[in-house]
């Protein structure tokens, strides 16, 4: 059988390959250690690699060997964002040194189900560090531990955060497909600018155990692929009650979400918030984006204006509170579990403090604004007045999304991904994002860090936004809009390039 480059390859590709015999799980294991190698010095897109996967890919080999298959990813290798907890010889930084050598009692939730399914932990992703909770200079995809994290679509081309590691990685194929997290944005917005898909699910779909936490109210894990069939497959596996998150206990059964993977689009109510268009500086997309709204009217799909009844500019002030709240009890309840931890750690004093002093986690360079208000605000998410202050949020978040679902029978509400995330996140409902196009020209952007926000080939994607624990409406969408417009397909130069493919030896 012919099989595609691994930076085209397919879920789907690497298991008729693996049951046909064409490689092995280690032949793929060490092609894909050796892709790697050839560009992570360049993209910093990988923090470490398992030391353990050549012989868990043998042994998962062996296994089908006698007829044994664990389930749709036995032997196909995943990378994890650093700040998923595995007990194994991996570590689990969140890009933070004071966290290397930290030991977790068990696997995260999120790494069992993997490894219960066949899959191979490769390594873990570089992340912008503390997922974005940390600095407010500093760049996407910086971490003390990990470096800069690079798109390959430019020159020093800014990958998005913060899961940007994992963005990277998929996009150049150094594994089937990664896994990130999300607040606001922190999985929307690197697959867009790596030209990938990116779900963000309902908060409580998808277990939180183990994952070095924001914010318990909006924190989600989720899937990054190369195609939209890949995303659900990774989101069942990954979807399910759990004992150690309450939140997930709101959930029913698991949906067939691969089996949602069919054209959605005809007969579709989709409203459009066309007040947000307006918005200086991403011009292309919204041009790109109201072509696709035409595409998609032609294909069956209503187009709907809608209007939100809150600013961005309101919603964000009560929810940097809210992330206040929730980090500095959650990140004590994380570290009170580490059975080991080096660096003493134990509050978010500690860590603040412990920063600040050590020359390897560049402060001030980089500074600790977001902790700095964390810690003056005074109250955590135990307190009266963050009663009041969620209920605030609440009001104005149901007042966009799901008010406008509601009123006006949508199936979802489409935007372009560089403005979309927040009326997700703030309601803990799902979103999915879909390459939509490429910055053409010669024109560069750069940002005051000196990288380059957009330039000619540098991705940028579509938003399906929907009612929470309605993934399986927006996979539909996604994967209509995937199939007619087969943007991830073009032929877009990257300035890196991985050039080794599997090969079977012997």
């Amino acid at each position: 059988m012919a099989f595609p480059r691994l930076i085209d390859a397919t879920c789907d590709d690497i298991r008729r390959a693996l049951d046909d015999g064409l490689f092995s799980s280690l032949d793929l294991v060490r092609a894909y250690l050796k892709r790697i190698e050839e560009v992570n010095e360049t993209v910093r897109a990988v923090t470490e690699v398992n030391p353990d996967a050549c012989e868990i890919a043998g042994m998962l080999d062996e296994e089908r060997a006698r007829g044994i298959v664990r389930g749709p990813l036995h032997g196909v290798p995943i990378l994890l964002k650093n700040n998923i907890a595995t007990a194994d010889n991996l570590n689990t930084t969140a890009g933070s040194t004071l966290l290397k050598g930290t030991r977790v009692p068990r696997d995260s939730t999120t790494a069992a189900r993997l490894r219960a399914t066949g899959a191979i932990i490769l390594g873990k992703t570089n992340l912008t560090q503390w997922a974005n909770y940390r600095s407010l200079n500093s760049p996407d995809g910086w971490s003390a531990d990990g470096g800069q994290t690079l798109g390959a679509y430019h020159v020093n081309q800014d990958p998005s955060g913060s899961s940007s590691g994992s963005g990277v990685a998929v996009d150049l194929g150094l594994a089937a497909a990664a896994i990130g997290t999300e607040t606001d944005g922190s999985i929307m917005g690197p697959a867009a600018k790596n030209g990938i898909v990116g779900i963000k699910p309902t908060v409580g779909l998808t277990s939180r155990d183990l994952v070095i936490p924001i914010s318990e109210h909006q924190d989600s894990v989720g899937p990054m692929a190369r195609c939209v069939r890949d995303a659900a497959l990774l989101l069942g596996v990954l979807a399910g009650r759990d004992e150690f998150d309450m939140y997930t206990w709101e959930m029913g059964g698991v949906p067939d979400y691969v089996g949602a993977c069919r054209d959605g689009l005809r007969g579709a109510r989709l409203g459009v918030p066309f007040h947000l268009l307006d918005r200086e500086g991403i011009e292309v997309e919204i041009e790109e984006f109201k072509k696709a709204l035409g595409m998609l009217e032609d294909c069956g799909a209503v187009v709907v204006g809608c209007e939100f009844g809150a600013s961005k500019r309101d919603i964000r002030g009560k929810e940097f509170q809210v992330f206040a709240a929730d980090f500095v009890p959650g990140l004590e309840k994380y570290l009170s579990q580490l059975v080991y931890n080096p660096s003493g750690i134990r509050t978010l004093q500690d860590v603040r403090d412990l920063t600040r002093q050590s020359e390897q986690e560049a402060y001030p360079e980089m500074n600790t604004d977001r902790w700095d208000e964390a810690l003056a605000q005074g109250w955590d998410n135990t307190d009266v007045e963050f009663g009041r202050v969620y209920g605030e949020l609440m009001d104005m978040g149901n007042a966009c999304l799901p008010r406008v679902l509601e009123e006006l029978e949508l199936d979802a509400v489409v935007l372009p991904t560089t403005i979309a995330p927040v009326w997700a996140a703030v309601v803990g409902a799902p979103i999915i994002t879909v390459p939509l196009g490429h910055y053409p020209g010669d024109a560069v952007v750069r940002m005051e860090n000196g990288l380059v926000d957009t330039g000619p080939g540098v991705p940028f994607g579509l938003s399906f936004l929907g009612r929470r624990w309605g993934e399986e409406r927006l996979i539909g969408l996604a994967y209509g809009f995937e199939e007619r417009t087969r943007v991830r397909g073009r032929s877009v130069e990257r300035v890196v390039e991985p050039r080794g493919e599997v090969v079977r030896e012997g």
